[in-house]
C-alpha cells in the first residue's frame, strides 16, 4: 500500500494498466523516420507510405505511430494537445548510452532530474515534444503529506553516460515501453474531474505550478497535465502535426468497461471498438483509447 496518493472517490484504474501505442501526425515521414529511426533507434515494425509503426526489435507492439497529413512544420506555440510523449528506458545504462550517442550526433537534448526519474528531452522534426528516460527504483521514491516528491533539477550527465561503461547505443532496447504522456490542457480543475474523478486516476503530485500528475498502482504518473500552453491555448487544426490518440492497456476487457461505465457516469460519451476497446475524447479534444492487454510477448 502506497503512503501517497489521492484515489478517486468513484472508479479506481487497475494497478496493473500501462500505456500502449501513441499515434502522432506528422508533416513529412521520411523526416520522421530519420528521426525516430534513424536518431533514436526505434525499430520499424511495419508500414506504408499511409503511415509506420515504430518499436523495438524485441516484440511486435508498437510504441509510436507516424501518420502523413501535416501541413508544412509550424509553431506549437500556444496549442493544447501533446507536451510530449514519454519513452520508458530499462535502466541507466542505457540511458547513458542513449545520451552518448546523442552527443557524438551533434544532438544537445534537454536533460532534467525528477527524484523518481532521470530525463532526456527533445523535439522531433514536427516541434512535438519527446522524453526519454529511466526510473529510479521505487524504494528511493520520497513522499511528504500523501505526495509524491518530485522536482526539476539539472541531470548528473556525467554519471549517466558512465553508466554505460563504454557501451554503445544499438537501438531502443528490450523492455522498453511508453512509460506517461504528458499534455496542455485548457483548465487544471476540469483535467483532474475528466482524467481522476472520472477516468479513475490517482492523482499523485499537485504541487508544481499548472501542474497535475495522476497514475495508477503508485507509480509516479501515467499522465501529466499542465496549463503552460497559456491562457489563450486552442486545439491543433486537423493539418497540423499534433497527437492523433494514445492507448491506455488495461488488464482484460472486464477492466475496459467498468472505466467506460465510470466515464459514461460522469457525462463522457465512451464509443466502443470492434476490438473491445473504447473511445473516448478528453474536454480538449484528445483521443484516448481503452484496450484490454493481448499482448504475449
Amino acid at each position: 500500500m502506497n503512503d501517497y496518493g489521492i484515489p478517486p472517490a468513484d472508479y479506481r484504474l487497475p494497478d496493473a494498466l500501462r500505456l500502449g501505442t501513441v499515434r502522432l501526425q506528422v508533416s513529412d515521414l521520411d523526416r520522421s523516420l530519420a528521426f525516430y529511426e534513424g536518431l533514436l533507434g526505434m525499430h520499424l515494425i511495419e508500414g506504408d507510405r499511409a503511415g509506420v509503426r515504430l518499436g523495438t526489435a524485441f516484440g511486435a507492439e508498437p510504441l509510436i505511430e507516424l501518420r502523413p497529413g501535416a501541413e508544412a512544420r509550424a509553431s506549437r506555440k500556444g496549442r493544447l494537445g501533446l507536451y510530449h510523449v514519454a519513452v520508458l528506458l530499462p535502466d541507466r545504462a542505457a540511458l547513458g548510452r542513449l545520451l552518448a550517442h546523442l552527443m557524438e550526433s551533434g544532438v544537445h537534448p534537454g536533460a532534467a532530474d525528477h527524484l523518481v526519474s532521470e530525463a532526456l528531452y527533445l523535439q522531433d522534426p514536427d516541434d512535438l515534444g519527446i522524453e526519454l528516460y529511466r526510473d529510479r527504483p521505487r524504494s528511493e521514491w520520497e513522499s511528504r503529506h500523501r505526495q509524491l516528491v518530485m522536482s526539476t533539477d539539472p541531470l548528473d550527465g556525467h554519471g549517466v553516460v558512465a553508466a554505460a561503461e563504454g557501451a554503445a547505443w544499438s537501438g531502443m532496447p528490450a523492455g522498453t515501453s511508453i512509460g506517461h504522456v504528458h499534455l496542455h490542457v485548457g483548465d487544471i480543475a476540469h483535467a483532474r474531474a475528466f482524467y481522476h474523478e472520472a477516468l479513475g486516476f490517482d492523482v499523485v503530485v499537485w504541487s508544481y505550478p499548472g501542474a497535475l500528475f495522476m497514475s495508477a498502482g503508485g507509480y509516479h504518473h501515467h499522465l501529466g497535465v499542465n496549463t503552460w500552453a497559456g491562457a489563450h491555448a486552442l486545439p491543433p487544426s486537423d493539418g497540423e502535426p499534433r497527437l492523433l490518440g494514445w492507448d491506455l492497456v488495461l488488464p482484460s476487457p472486464a477492466d475496459v468497461a467498468a472505466a467506460a461505465e465510470s466515464l459514461e457516469r460522469h457525462g463522457h460519451a465512451a464509443s466502443p471498438e470492434d476490438i473491445g476497446g473504447s473511445v473516448v475524447i478528453d474536454p480538449w479534444g484528445t483521443p484516448l483509447r481503452l484496450v484490454p492487454e493481448t499482448r504475449t510477448d
